[in-house]
């Protein structure tokens, strides 16, 4: 039998409590779609938790693939140089988990495309 599938959902963070919520429904659907992978949501900063803290909670349920996927629009500079970093430091502090990084969200055609479907909503 397959281990169980980890995925990290990783967003940036915001004191405001409310902005978690569009990341947390988000989890949920892929929890409809997947129900036996696990979910964490995992932020860069300013609310908890982050993503050790997260990754650490997939491998206690038993995950030992665990996909990171970045809910940012695009590359800039956390998704380039800081997330590479922060899975780097993950993989060494557990190398019996099998890490992957996805490409920022917003860089997907898809989610271009409903995008600009969003935009020319009336």
């Amino acid at each position: 039998m397959q281990t169980p599938l980890g995925i990290v959902l990783f967003a940036h963070g915001s004191r405001d409590e409310r902005w978690r919520a569009p990341v947390e429904a988000v989890a949920r659907q892929v929890a409809v779609l997947d129900p036996t992978a696990r979910i964490a949501c995992a932020y860069l900063e300013l609310v908890a938790p982050d993503l050790r803290t997260a990754v650490q909670a997939l491998i206690v349920a038993g995950a030992r693939r665990i996909r990171i996927v970045p809910l940012f629009l695009g590359m800039g500079r956390h998704v380039r140089e800081d997330l590479p970093r922060l899975v780097d430091e993950l993989q060494a502090l557990h190398p019996g988990v099998a890490f992957s990084l996805r490409p920022a969200v917003g860089e997907d055609p898809e989610v271009i495309a409903l995008l600009a479907k969003k935009a020319l909503e009336s």
